[in-house]
């Protein structure tokens, strides 16, 4: 019958119909006004929020320990100690990373935070394209 067993492609949220209709409309506005104005690609700037972490790795010799022949070898899990995590915002545009905002421990990223990283990113733009 040339049937064929595949997996279920995970997924973080299967958008609604109304959901897909409206990126849709939103995708085919913007194909209309980027065609009106080709250079609107370039006064776009967006972000995205990642997470970074620093673990602290012990050599090989640094796990090294005595032991008996009839001992069992001793494991060692390949992360250990987490050292440093911090979330940064990176924000770009079509030419590559515009500016980075580290965001400090404990510090909830909220729509106040938001606000205050954005009024941060705006002078930064402002300083290095002052025609803007």
């Amino acid at each position: 019958m040339n049937l064929r067993n595949v997996s279920a492609k995970m997924v973080p949220k299967v958008p609604s119909d109304e959901q897909k209709e409206c990126r849709k409309e939103l995708c085919l506005e913007l194909s209309q006004c980027i065609e009106n104005e080709p250079d609107l690609l370039n006064l776009i700037i967006t972000c995205d929020e990642t997470w970074i972490f620093m673990y602290d790795l012990e050599t090989k010799r640094q796990s090294m320990q005595w032991k008996s022949t009839s001992s069992p070898r001793p494991k060692k899990a390949c992360m250990s100690h987490l050292k440093f995590k911090a979330m940064l915002i990176v924000f770009f545009d079509i030419q590559g990373i515009v500016m980075i905002e580290r965001v400090p421990s404990g510090q909830t990223v909220n729509q106040q935070y938001y606000t205050e990283v954005l009024t941060k990113l705006r002078e930064h733009v402002r300083r290095i394209q002052p025609e803007l």
